[in-house]
C-alpha cells in the first residue's frame, strides 16, 4: 500500500484544527486554507466587475479567467465549454431551459438518482410533452446499479437525452459512465447527462475519455467554496438554445447558462485546488496516494458493519476502491436513523447525517425505508484511521445499551 501522509494533507485544511470529526463530506467537504485566502485576498484587491480598462478591473478579469480555465483543467475541457452556477440544482434547471425537444420525443431518467438530477427532467417532460422513461434498476437489491445492459432496453430512436449519476450520494457506488456513455451514442444526436457531484471529490474525470454530453459537480464537495460547474461538450452545445440577453454573445457554454454577474470571488479560487489535487495519474491523484488511504478507511468501517447482523448496508458491501467510494450508508435494526444520528452526536465531537440525501425515490420508493432513512457515514481523504476507529468504537457502543 502506498503511504499517504494524512497529517500534511490535514495541515492545509484549518477547519481540521477545530475539536470535531468531519464524517460528513458528502454533504460538503473541508476548505481548503489556499481557497480561503485567495478569496480574501480578492475581496480586498480586485473585487469590481471584470472588463474594463482600468488595472484593477483587468485584475479582476484575469483571475475569474483563470478559474474557468481551472475549472476547465480539472475535466479535461475546454473553457467555452464550462459554466458556474450557484448549486448543481439551478444548472441542471437551467439546462433544461435550453432544450427545445419536440412533442412525443423521449427522455430515460435514472430513478435512483439525486432530485436534482430528476426534477428538471420531470418538468421538462411536463412542459414539452415529452415521454419519460424511468431507468430503474431491474434487480431489487441493496446494492441497485444503473447496467448499460438495461439501459439498452429503453433507448429507441425517440430518444433525446439520458440522465443519471456517477456515484451516488447515498450508496457510494460507482457506475460504468464511458459504457453507459457508449450506448446511448448508438442513438444520433441523443444526450448523456451525468451528476458527478457525488464522484469528483475522489477521482479524477475526463470527460473527453468517458464521452459524456454534460456533467456537474459541485465545488464546495471538492474542498472549495459554494459553486457549482457544468460541462457541456461543444457538440452537445449545438442543441442548445442560449438563456442570456439578446445582445450579448452565444458562443461559449457560460453565454448560453450562466445568468448575471456573480461567482467571482468563488470562481477566481479554484486554482488552487487544482493545484493541491494535481495531475492525474492512471486514473487517481498523486500516484493513487488518496485513493489507496479513502480504501483504508471504508475498509475498515465495513469490515465493522458487514460483522454486525442486525446492520444493512445500502451500497457495494465490498470496500473496492474500483467499485465503490468512502461514502456509506446503513440502517441499525431497531433504531430510527435520527434518532441514532442524534444519541452519538450528544455524547461525542462525531459529524455524520442520517436522512434520505435528496435521494427521496431511491429510499422511500425503490428502499422504501421510513422517513428517517438511513445513517450515512461519508469520508475524505483528510480523514484519519484513527477518527474512524473512534468513530466504530463509540457507534458499538451506543446500539449495544439499547434495550431490545
Amino acid at each position: 500500500m502506498v503511504n499517504f501522509d494524512v497529517q500534511a494533507a490535514r495541515s492545509k485544511f484549518p477547519a481540521l484544527k477545530e475539536d470535531q470529526v468531519f464524517l460528513d463530506n458528502a454533504g460538503g467537504s473541508q476548505t481548503l486554507g489556499a481557497v480561503i485566502e485567495a478569496i480574501s485576498n480578492y475581496l480586498i484587491k480586485s473585487n469590481v466587475q471584470f472588463g474594463g480598462g482600468y488595472k484593477t478591473s483587468k485584475a479582476s478579469s484575469s483571475r475569474y479567467d483563470s478559474g474557468v480555465g481551472a475549472g476547465a483543467k480539472f475535466l479535461n475541457a475546454q473553457k467555452d465549454e464550462i459554466a458556474y452556477g450557484s448549486s448543481t440544482t439551478q444548472l441542471l434547471r437551467n439546462l433544461s431551459f435550453t432544450f427545445q425537444f419536440q412533442e412525443g420525443d423521449e427522455i430515460v431518467v435514472s430513478a435512483i438518482d439525486h432530485e436534482a438530477n430528476i426534477a428538471p427532467w420531470t418538468d421538462l417532460a411536463e412542459r414539452l410533452k415529452l415521454t419519460i422513461k424511468w431507468w430503474i434498476p431491474q434487480e431489487i437489491s441493496t446494492n441497485p446499479r444503473l447496467l448499460p445492459e438495461e439501459l439498452k432496453g429503453l433507448l429507441s430512436p425517440k430518444t433525446r437525452l439520458v440522465t443519471c449519476t456517477h456515484a451516488s450520494n447515498v450508496l457510494g457506488t460507482i457506475h460504468d459512465i464511458k459504457a453507459i456513455a457508449e450506448a446511448v451514442h448508438t442513438i444520433p444526436n441523443a444526450l448523456l447527462c451525468v451528476d458527478g457531484v457525488a464522484y469528483a471529490p475522489h477521482r479524477p474525470v475526463d470527460v473527453k475519455e468517458l464521452g459524456v454530453d454534460f456533467y456537474v459537480l459541485s465545488w464546495y464537495k471538492i474542498y472549495g467554496p459554494h459553486v457549482s460547474m457544468l460541462y457541456g461538450s461543444r457538440k452537445a452545445q449545438e442543441q442548445m438554445r442560449t438563456l442570456g440577453h439578446f445582445f450579448n454573445p452565444h458562443a461559449t457554454l457560460e453565454n448560453k447558462i450562466s445568468l448575471g454577474s456573480g461567482y467571482y470571488e468563488l470562481v477566481q479560487s479554484i486554482p488552487p485546488i487544482v493545484d493541491y489535487l494535481g495531475p492525474p495519474e492512471s486514473g487517481s491523484w498523486g500516484g493513487g496516494e488518496m485513493e489507496s488511504h479513502e480504501s483504508l478507511l471504508q475498509s475498515t468501517l465495513l469490515e465493522y458493519l458487514n460483522s454486525k447482523p442486525g446492520i444493512t448496508v445500502f451500497g457495494e458491501r465490498s470496500a473496492d476502491e474500483k467499485l465503490r467510494l468512502p461514502t456509506v450508508s446503513f440502517k441499525v435494526n431497531g433504531w430510527n436513523s435520527q434518532e441514532l444520528v442524534e444519541t452519538l452526536e450528544r455524547t461525542t465531537n462525531y459529524g455524520f447525517r442520517w436522512g434520505a440525501f435528496y435521494s427521496n425515490r431511491l429510499v422511500h420508493e425503490f428502499f422504501k425505508l421510513d422517513s428517517s432513512g438511513v445513517v450515512r457515514v461519508s469520508m475524505a481523504h483528510y480523514n484519519t484511521l484513527e477518527e474512524i476507529k473512534g468513530f466504530i468504537g463509540a457507534f458499538d457502543d451506543v446500539i449495544s445499551r439499547k434495550p431490545n
